[in-house]
């Protein structure tokens, strides 16, 4: 057995294709099915059901549990080795919300990669609710997200506060207004964050201790998709203050304050406390929680 063998199976796991992953790891087909042919018989059993989509047999999923470890292990091995060269280098795999990756993280990777260009990050956007389980999964190294509770084996620090606040299209009736009550959202037709993002349970807990049951008539997987069905005024919406500064500038967007909607958040960086830290990821948690409240809030 050898690793890559094991890279050739997880490959395999996630193409369900024989052809797509020899492509995507440069081997011909028959190599790809020569070296699970190889595993099998090392192992004396049956890992891959060769139907289509290919799929794993129950002895292949047990195997690939365990390979996915020992490739997880290897990686760690080589980044410990690197790490001896003493200079910040490797990957980062981020993932976050596509509103803070389009609002806050363009100037803070600019920085960052400007210091240490040996450190390559990927961002990967997602629902707020799907950070922290692919942070405990592993499918990601880090996350930047609302800290809404403590988890176990989870290490998270406050990086900045937000709000929210009610946003309208300049064509909506209520635009001149600057202020507002929040019992006035009763009958106000609204567009609204999914129900399993944290962003509207935090809201859903504001309203329902003012008693306020809103009007929703759509309801959208990210702040953004928000936004956009707010600007061609298909309804007004309550969305993150550090959300709306490009829309609120180019005026495409109107905000109403309601004083009840102004209660702090906290939005912070998470990660696997049990997780060996490689010189990239030290590097660049110690940059982003050494950096001031306002390299994430400003405008600018």
């Amino acid at each position: 057995m050898n690793i890559s063998q094991l890279e050739t199976l997880l490959t395999i796991s996630k193409t369900m294709s024989f052809r797509k992953a020899g492509e995507l790891l440069n081997l011909t087909q028959p190599a790809v099915s020569a070296q699970i042919k190889s595993l099998e018989e090392e192992f004396n059993t049956i890992l891959i059901n060769r139907n289509q989509p290919v799929t794993l047999t129950d002895h292949g999923q047990v195997f690939l549990d365990h390979a996915a470890r020992i490739l997880q292990v290897t990686e760690e091995l080589k980044q410990k080795l690197a790490d001896l060269n003493q200079t910040p280098q490797g990957h980062i795999s981020l993932g976050t919300t596509a509103s803070i990756a389009i609002q806050l993280l363009p100037r803070v990777l600019s920085y960052f990669q400007n210091q240490f260009p040996l450190i390559k990050t990927t961002i990967h956007t997602m629902p707020s609710s799907q950070v922290m389980t692919s942070v405990e999964n592993g499918s990601i190294d880090v996350g930047i997200t609302y800290l809404t509770e403590k988890k176990q084996f989870i290490s998270s620090s406050i990086l900045y506060y937000d709000t929210f606040e009610l946003v309208v299209a300049p064509e909506h009736p209520l635009a001149n207004q600057a202020h507002m009550t929040i019992e006035k959202l009763k009958d106000l037709p609204m567009i609204m964050l999914a129900p399993d993002t944290l962003g509207r349970k935090f809201l859903d807990q504001i309203l329902q201790e003012h008693r306020v049951q809103p009007n929703i008539i759509m309801e959208l997987s990210s702040s953004e998709e928000v936004k956009r069905m707010v600007e061609i005024n298909l309804g007004a919406a309550i969305v993150s203050k550090l959300s709306i500064p490009n829309e609120l500038k180019r005026g495409s967007l109107h905000m109403i304050k309601i004083p009840e909607l102004e209660r702090t958040h906290p939005v912070g960086v998470v990660y696997k406390s049990s997780r060996y830290l490689n010189t990239a990821m030290q590097q660049f948690l110690s940059d982003l929680k050494g950096m001031p409240e306002h390299q994430f809030v400003s405008s600018e």
